[in-house]
């Protein structure tokens, strides 16, 4: 796995990513926005809002990524067939690595995020009833701190 700074070419593949596993993985998700627009918007604002990382296996095809701010990870997507071989671990330490404090939301039906989240040092700060969110779901927002050494 090789882990690199994802460039404004590499953003349709990952909104293609992202729309993939969320329809995969997440199938609870409604779908409010189509596969084509997911890449639009990853290509446009996103990519200018957030600092992007990518996974990529032997082949140069990307498994992952993440898209954060300096305190906030806005998102955290791994490829179904790549989950739980530590793509997300590396990925999630990658936007830890200049962080003293990082938060996140996740919906709550997504038990295997919120189990890795808490097991890397994520505590839950709040949960919704989703009425913030596009798609109306419960969700929990999660927050890390450094430890002080």
């Amino acid at each position: 796995m090789i882990l690199r700074r994802a460039l404004l070419a590499d953003m349709p593949a990952l909104g293609r990513l992202h729309y993939h596993t969320v329809r995969t993985s997440l199938p609870f998700v409604p779908e409010v926005h189509p596969a084509h627009e997911v890449e639009g918007y990853f290509s446009g604002p996103f990519f200018a809002k957030a600092e992007f990382w990518l996974a990529e296996d032997e082949a140069g095809e990307a498994i992952g990524y993440v898209a954060f701010r300096p305190d906030f990870v806005e998102h955290l997507f791994i490829h179904p067939r790549s989950q739980g071989q530590g793509v997300g671990l590396a990925l999630l330490n990658k936007a830890k690595e200049g962080s003293a404090e990082l938060s996140l939301w996740t919906f709550q039906q997504n038990l295997r995020a919120r189990r890795f989240y808490e097991k890397h040092g994520f505590v839950v700060v709040v949960e919704t009833d989703g009425h913030d969110n596009e798609e109306k779901l419960p969700d929990v927002l999660y927050r890390w701190r450094r430890a002080e050494p």
